[in-house]
């Protein structure tokens, strides 16, 4: 792992397509409704703090990851027991995405297909990518980015004539605790889930992890915002209330797209390569983090049948997609809080402490 290179463009590209990844299909923020604009702009500025104790916990111990941290500062039983929580994290992160994912190709595009074959080839392609490695999962980021970005700002410019000021108005009219839980919510899915980035990023191979997290998480952002807009001006908040994927549904009323047939499988694919990032990153980080607990000397010779054991609970993790909303809008900010926020930053405070004894110890003698 130590031995692979990963440029600060390739982290950025990665953090924002990781951070776009199963957002874009689903309505981020969507309890702010007509507000919904407000609401990722708050989570924004409320995720930058949690983003430096992220990326702080790797500047403070140069070319180590979360794991290797948590030794350090706990010792290796309670260090290990602490690291399983976030394998745990991670793996049932992947688990959730994919099935993401399998619920928008069976809905959108392969209705009469089993869809427990389009999360196993996407599993497949994921476990593809996290055998190559870090760099090459940086490299498919940076190819990506681009185009993702400018299929997303084409959609929004060419739909510009269909969009209704008033689909805004009026702005927080009955009173702001909607827009409280819709930025909450964004706050933790996504732009707090970087905390999966910690167990595999290092100083090592990054220069600025600062710049890395900050850039990544505000274009993953601007994109999100732009597409939650526009998907609130041209459909309104009661037709997207009835969706499950408004963003697929505002792309499909691009007037070319009679034309050219080829337009929707552009867009439909351009969703899936966030969340095949977002997949990959979950499984990295599951395959590093059982590779160190049990002092394997690299990660990639487990990658195959974890990636299987994804795919696997991706397929059972929920019985109906109104099931997978009502635990997305319920239950999962509970559950991911403590382990986006709480833990790392009483980490943080712990390595701090560490961090200030063992300078004093050394100026002592």
């Amino acid at each position: 792992m130590s031995k692979e290179a990963l440029s600060d463009k390739q982290g950025i590209a990665i953090i924002s397509l990781f951070i776009i990844g199963s957002s874009i299909i689903l309505t981020t923020a969507g309890e702010a409704k007509k507000d919904i604009w407000i609401a990722i702009i708050l989570s924004i500025i409320a995720a930058i703090p949690v983003l430096l104790v992220h990326s702080r916990l790797l500047v403070l111990f140069p070319g180590k990851d979360l794991y290797d941290i948590l030794e350090i500062i706990f010792g290796k039983v309670v260090g290990k027991g602490i690291s399983i929580l976030f394998i745990w994290f991670s793996f049932f992160l992947g688990g959730l995405v994919l099935k993401v994912f399998g619920d928008f190709i069976l809905m959108v595009s392969m209705p009469e297909t089993p869809e427990i074959v389009s999360m196993f080839m996407i599993g497949v392609l994921c476990i593809w990518a996290v055998k190559e490695g870090i760099g090459t999962i940086g490299r498919w980021a940076e190819f990506f980015i681009i185009g993702t970005i400018a299929l997303i700002l084409l959609v929004s410019l060419m739909l510009i004539h269909r969009m209704n000021i008033n689909n805004l108005r009026p702005m927080l009219s009955i009173n702001i605790k909607p827009t409280i839980e819709g930025a909450f919510h964004a706050f933790i899915f996504p732009f707090t889930q970087t905390i999966v980035f910690t167990t595999f990023f290092s100083s090592s191979k990054i220069k600025s992890l600062y710049k890395v997290y900050i850039f990544g998480v505000l274009i993953g952002g601007i994109v999100l915002y732009i597409s939650a807009t526009t998907d609130i001006l041209v459909l309104g908040v009661n037709i997207i209330g009835g969706m499950h994927f408004p963003s697929f549904g505002t792309a499909r009323l691009l007037e070319f797209a009679e034309i050219w047939e080829g337009v929707e499988i552009l867009i439909t694919t351009s969703f899936i390569v966030g969340g095949f990032i977002k997949v990959s990153i979950c499984l990295l980080s599951t395959c590093n983090g059982v590779a160190k607990i049990f002092e394997f000397e690299e990660y990639k010779s487990i990658v195959t049948p974890i990636g299987f054991l994804v795919v696997n609970l991706s397929y059972f993790i929920h019985d109906s997609v109104m099931e997978k909303s009502e635990f997305a809008l319920n239950i999962y900010p509970i559950y991911a809080f403590p382990f986006q926020v709480i833990l790392p930053l009483i980490i943080l405070i712990i390595a701090e402490i560490k961090k200030k004894h063992l300078k004093n110890r050394i100026m002592e003698k």
